[in-house]
This record gives C-alpha cells, structure tokens and sequence, in this order.
C-alpha cells in the first residue's frame, strides 16, 4: 500500500472526515517513524553530484539557540533527490567566526528517507544576541557555510531590530532579484508570510521560468516543487544570511483552500485531507522548523512565539488550516451576514486563545501579528447596488472575529500591536480600528502589507484604482502595485518600515530602491509617512 492509499485509509470512514479521524490518524502515525532510530546508516557516502545542492538555512532564534537545516539532494528535481533508500550521516559545525577556524559546537545526525533526507539540528544553550556561523558534511562533501544569531535574552533591553518581510515568489512569473536587496541589508532575521512555492502546472503562457511537471498532488510532487523553487541562488544566498521564521498561506497546498474545503468543488475532504498531508510534510522537510512542528498527517502546528528581548513579541499565525470555509462562495461582497457570521473563523478557538493569552503576557513595546491576508476592511470596488465589495478570503470575510480582536486589543490595551501581512502582491499601509468604516474611531493598531517578491510580475508605482481606492478607504494610508519586500527597523521610541521595491523581476539587472516609508512611534498607532 503506497502512502496516500495508508493516508486515505486512515481517514476514510464512513459519513466522511472529522475531527476524529484526524486526530486518530497522528495516533496511527507513530507506526511510520519519521524521527526514528535507522537500523543501519551510511556513515561515508559517495555521491555523483552536490548533496548540498539545495543549500543551508536556520530558523526558529531564542535567546540561546536556534535550528540549522539543509537537506542531501543530489538530484534534487527527483521526488527522493537521488539519495537511497536508506540513512545517511551527516556532520554539521558551529563556529563563533565566518572562516569556521573557532568551532564552538559539532555533532553527527542521520538524514532519514523518511523525511526526504533532510536535517534540522536544534541547539540551545548557546549565548545570547550573538552571530554564529555553521556547515554540514557528508561523506567527501561540503555544504556552503551560512550565518545565523541568537536572539537578546529575555531580560535585556535591545537597541534595536531590523527585518525583513516576504511572500509570494511565483517561480514563473519572476526573478528573485528582492531577495539580492535583502542580502545587503544586513538583517536580524527575514520573515516569510507564506506562498512560498505555487501548485499548478507549468503555465502555457510565456513566463520567464517553468515549473517542473503538473500540479502538483503527491509527497514527491511537493518536494520536486519546493526543491525547484529553494535551487533559486538568491533565495538560497538570503536564507544562508540570517534566520528565517516562517509561516505558509495557501499555494504550499492548494489557492485559497480552508481547513479541509479544497477551492476545486465536489472535492471529497478525505481527499483533500491526503493531499494536504503530503504538502505539510514536503513543507515541513524544507523549511527550518523545530520538531514539535512536525506533522502528524494532515495536521501541524505551526502558530508560535518568540521574543526579541523586551523590544519586540514576534506572534506567527496560521490562517489557513484551522479557519471555516470562505462565505459567500468566496466571491467578493458586502458586508452581509454570512460575512458577519459569529461562527466564522480565521484562527480555530485554541489559536485564537493562544493568540490573546500571549498577547495579554508580553512585556515588549511592540508587539508584532505576522499573518497572511489583509486585516484592514479594504473594498477595491462597488457593485451595481452601491454596496462596497470585500474580499471573502481576507479578514472582511470573518468580520466578527477581526471585530473581536480589534476590541480585544483596544480595550486590553496590548500595547503597540503590528500586523504584517502578504498573500495580495500589493503594498498597502492601513490604520486598523474596531470598525475602519468609522474613520473618527481611535486607531487601534497599524498594519503594514507587504508586495509579491515575484509574483504578478511587474508591477506599477500606482495603479489605475489607486485614487478611487484610497478615496473610498480612509484607512488606507499607502497603496502600490511593484514587486519587492519591506524592511523593517524597530527602535523603543519608533518603528519605521521601508518598502523596498523592485524596479523588472522579468530579467536580470533588476534595481532594489526604496519606494516609501512609514512610522509609529511607541505608544501611537497612526502612521506618519516618512
């Protein structure tokens, strides 16, 4: 029985997918080890090509640690990167300086096949607020040495902090020359807000690359896909520059799916369900995660914390696999009642609660919600009857939530709260109140939209709807259309985010510039254009 028939048939059950049977299945999966002890491992493999082709990353900083990762793929457009069927050592290396001469740390780990042999050494106890640089070997192999920190301790007071945030890099529909920027700014980490690999097939229009084979389905398909994406040398060269935190949106499995709702009609959750177990593993074998993210099945946390000293709390949300299905079929509209529908949700009860107990336990100055879509009770459009139109997926498609937290955080009084936000290939600064449709309600707290790293192609410094947009919603402080990311630079007096543009993603040269700027200052949620 191959994989997605064991997947199918432990979640198959008569009446259809639950709760359950989703929960019955992390059970089942403690008999596939994917941690688990290798009865036999290769401790000196040959290999016919790089097994380092993929290249190195780290993620998940704390004060004292942080985790490396890469993975051996030979061959890594393969569905198991040309590697065996079997475990194979690997070495990795910490050293406190760039020509790795100062070894602070080493240790041997197996690369399983069970997880597309791929590595993440977690490491703890190391010093606080400091740079680190680390290497992997394998048999007569190599990997390229990366940078990566801690982050302050828990009671220091940092200076400051400068990051970058992400999302959307279509590999078709452009060049990663945004990443090339980041690599210059000299960044404390680099967050990735999700759509990080796309789904289908190959597009029959001209592109500037092709994917590699259809849409995708199975656990080989989403490892072909992602390893497509991580051979890019500029991402790689931005992921080997800083840590990373990262969290997905909807293209690492299917566009604008909810929980087990696939987009496609007459898609049986059971289905879904396989494919999106397969998706979330091949995710969590190529990103620099901790193990207690590791999937079981369809199902994996990946919401979580960290904190940057006192100066900044860093909440990661997802808000895909836990929230209802899009009202309104998921066609844009107004503000009706199933888009006010208490029942609906982005965040699932426990997230949710999660998300308000760390909020009501941070002592930073800012507070930080790094998420997918659009917060801000933005409408593009009127129909035919006058009424503004939403998005469904967004934020306006479960308004009584947003309303929810937006009260939460007014009258908890969480100090400094910022939303980051990706999936809309558009850069947006809004002002967030209770009910942005009252304009003369205080500002509860601002929300900073970053732009596709690539896709959409080429964008423009300002769309044709940019004065009837921002005329129509006066939350909306910035609105513009180019590719790029945005920079964020946090001191205890001030934020400032820098949206760092791109001026062609459609061939090489491409020019990063800044396009425009925004701050807060501590204690004042309304955006001052810098």
């Amino acid at each position: 029985m191959n994989r997605n028939d064991e997947l199918r048939k432990i979640l198959d059950h008569e009446g259809g997918v639950s709760r359950r049977a989703m929960l019955a299945y992390g059970a089942a999966l403690g008999s596939i080890p994917l941690l688990g002890k290798a009865s036999w491992a290769d401790s000196r493999p040959s290999f016919a090509s790089d097994p380092f082709a993929l290249g190195v990353a780290s993620g998940e900083p704390t004060s004292d640690g942080f985790v490396l990762w890469t993975r051996l793929a030979p061959a890594p457009l393969e569905p198991y990167g040309g590697m065996p069927a079997h475990a194979v050592e690997v070495t990795w290396e910490l050293a406190d300086d760039e020509a790795m001469t100062r070894v602070v740390r080493r240790g041997k780990t197996l690369a399983t096949p069970q997880l597309g042999h791929a590595v993440h050494i977690e490491l703890a106890g190391l010093d606080p607020d400091r740079w680190y640089w680390y290497r992997f070997h394998s048999g007569d192999a190599t990997s390229p040495v990366g940078r990566t920190r801690t982050f302050p301790a828990a009671d220091a007071s940092p200076e400051k902090l400068t990051f970058a945030f992400a999302s959307c890099q279509h590999y078709e529909a452009g060049l990663y020359t945004a990443y090339e920027g980041m690599a210059r700014d000299e960044l404390d980490l680099v967050i990735h807000l999700g759509d990080y690999i796309y789904e289908k097939g190959p597009s029959k229009k001209k592109t500037v690359r092709k994917h590699v084979g259809g849409e995708i389905q199975s656990l080989g398909d989403y490892r072909v896909r992602h390893s497509l994406y991580r051979s890019d040398p500029l991402l790689q060269g931005t992921h080997a520059r800083c840590p990373w935190m990262v969290t997905w949106d909807d293209h690492e499995v299917d566009n604008n799916y909810a929980d087990d709702v696939s987009e496609q009609s007459r898609v049986d959750p059971v289905d879904f369900l396989v494919r999106r177990a397969n998706a979330y593993q091949a995710y969590y074998e190529m990103m620099p995660l901790r193990a207690r993210s590791l999937p079981s099945g369809p199902n994996m946390r990946l919401y979580r914390k960290a904190s940057f000293g006192d100066l900044a709390e860093l909440l990661v949300l997802d808000t895909r696999q836990h929230r209802s299905d899009q009202p309104n079929g998921d066609i844009a509209s107004p503000l009706n009642d199933a888009a006010l529908r208490r029942s609906g949700t982005m965040l699932g009860k426990r997230q949710k609660h999660w998300l308000k107990r760390s909020l009501l336990g941070s002592r930073a100055t800012w507070n930080v919600l790094a998420q997918q879509v659009m917060m801000g009770l933005v409408s593009r459009w009127a129909g035919d009857d006058g009424e503004p139109r939403y998005s469904m997926d967004q934020w306006p498609g479960y308004a009584a939530e947003r309303k929810e937290l937006m009260r939460f955080l007014a009258d908890r009084r969480v100090p400094n709260p910022v939303v980051l936000t990706g999936d809309i290939h558009c850069n947006w600064a809004n002002e967030l109140r209770v009910d942005d449709r009252n304009h003369t309600a205080p500002v509860v707290a601002a929300e900073f939209v970053g732009t596709s790293i690539s896709s959409g192609g080429n964008g423009l410094a300002k769309p044709t709807d940019h004065d009837s947009v921002v005329a129509s919603n006066p939350c909306v402080r910035f609105y513009n259309r180019e590719r790029g990311y945005v920079r964020c630079t946090l001191t205890p007096d001030a934020w400032v985010s820098d949206y760092m543009a791109v001026d062609n993603v459609l061939t090489p040269g491409g020019k990063v510039f800044k396009r425009a700027s925004f701050a807060l200052d501590a204690g004042n949620a309304s955006l001052q254009q810098g």
